[in-house]
């Protein structure tokens, strides 16, 4: 199969998401289509995972770079995930917003799968305590 041949049959079966304006914050990830359970809602060819860096590692950074990083990476008391594939790509799980009653849920290799049926249209969330707790999963 060509390079052209497999985007082609991503696109037609591994797109479910958008991103739009959330009621819950800001930016969230829309189902373009209805998602079924137990599916990658956000599979996507290009291998990405998380990096684990230190609050005293961030400090080095340009200001401006590190307001990019609360905005739009995972941090917390201990330190920063940062997509291993930099900050010029999209990755749309870092618009995933916090409910306590998610339909999606991240696994312990970085990906995802959804908890139930999603509609078209509804809003894609997890639950970050769970993902993000007291274990470390990158």
């Amino acid at each position: 199969m060509s390079d052209k041949e497999r985007l082609l049959e991503h696109l037609a079966s591994e797109i479910f998401c958008r991103l739009g304006v959330s009621p819950i914050h800001g930016i969230g990830v829309f189902a373009l289509r209805a998602i079924g359970k137990g599916i990658d809602p956000l599979r996507s060819p290009v291998r990405n995972r998380g990096v684990a860096f230190t609050h005293d590692e961030i400090k080095k950074l340009p200001a401006g770079v590190r307001q990019q990083l609360k905005i739009f990476c995972y941090y917390d008391e201990d330190g920063y995930v940062i997509p291993s594939i930099g900050m010029n790509t999209m990755d749309l799980a870092i618009y995933l917003n916090h409910s306590k009653t998610p339909n999606v849920r991240m696994k312990k290799n970085g990906s995802f799968v959804s908890l139930r049926s999603i509609r078209k249209g509804e809003e894609l969330t997890m639950d970050y305590d769970d993902s993000f707790g007291d274990t470390h999963i990158f």
